[in-house]
């Protein structure tokens, strides 16, 4: 099992993620939130972000923080980390606008055929942050408590 480390860390540190994500906002909204299960984008904390810092922690603590690994693996997940507080951030901010402009020039009466864009796409630094703090978490748990 050890040798699948490196997938079974990012893969169970994800799904962590999403559980974290699915409870606060089922508290938050006082109901089951069944779909942030299985939908990533958005909300605290970011599990792209963890999913992909995890796999540097898990390089860095075996093996080494100076290899090229190690290199390789944090500058394409800060790359995931600014696309998630930059260009999906963005691109949330425009789905909201837009579905406000569509609601206010058509009438709930009206048919459009426009489905409403989803908003919720982004993460501010703080649910980044907070990803990568879970990842770091479980990169020191399942080096040394589990392999």
């Amino acid at each position: 099992m050890e040798e699948y480390k490196y997938l079974i860390v990012p893969v169970t540190t994800l799904i962590i993620a999403q559980i974290i994500k699915f409870t606060i906002e089922s508290i938050a909204a006082k109901k089951l939130k069944w779909g942030r299960l299985f939908n990533g984008a958005g909300g605290m904390p970011s599990a792209h972000s963890s999913f992909s810092f995890s796999l540097v922690v898990m390089i860095g603590l075996n093996e080494g923080f100076t290899s090229i690994l190690f290199a390789i693996s944090l500058i394409f997940s800060m790359i995931v980390a600014y696309d998630a507080m930059g260009l999906r951030m963005e691109s949330g901010k425009h789905a909201q606008a837009l579905n406000q402009i569509a609601e206010e020039i058509f009438s709930k009466n009206y048919k459009t055929g426009i489905a409403k864009l989803k908003e919720e796409m982004g993460h501010n630094p703080s649910e980044v942050f907070a990803g990568i703090l879970l990842a770091i978490v479980m990169g020191f748990i399942f080096t040394y408590l589990i392999f």
